[in-house]
């Protein structure tokens, strides 16, 4: 018998290293950035009343740019437009960290303010 050794020889070289740019690339389907936005948001919005729906969010991603809207309901009374910025900002580091994409707007679209039961009572409010 004779060994079989013509293939193994050229398995056993090693590969040439490919550049990384020329490897390939990752692409993130836009729904995906689109439900990292709304978690971020959700994370940065923290408790709300029993009654708000949860934060979602719309993105168009071009060339690796992300413009997001993140649409979300607050409680009230509270400084919307405090909660509105650490929204925007929380939102932009979690997706440029998680996705590698830039995220030059993140516009914060307030759909609801929920006015708190404690608050409404003692000020003689009823729903």
């Amino acid at each position: 018998m004779t060994p079989v050794t013509s293939g193994s020889a050229q398995l056993r070289r090693p590969l040439a290293a490919v550049p990384p740019a020329e490897r390939g690339a990752t692409r993130i389907a836009d729904r995906v950035v689109a439900k990292i936005a709304a978690q971020a948001a959700r994370e940065a919005v923290g408790p709300l009343p029993a009654d708000a729906s949860r934060p979602h969010a719309t993105v168009v991603v071009h060339h690796g740019t992300a413009r997001l809207r993140v649409h979300l309901e607050l409680d009230y009374p509270t400084d919307v437009g405090a909660r509105c910025r650490a929204v925007r900002r929380h939102v932009t580091e979690r997706v440029g960290a998680l996705t590698g994409m830039d995220v030059p707007e993140v516009a914060v679209q307030v759909e609801r303010l929920h006015l708190a039961a404690a608050y409404g009572a003692a000020h003689g409010r009823t729903r």
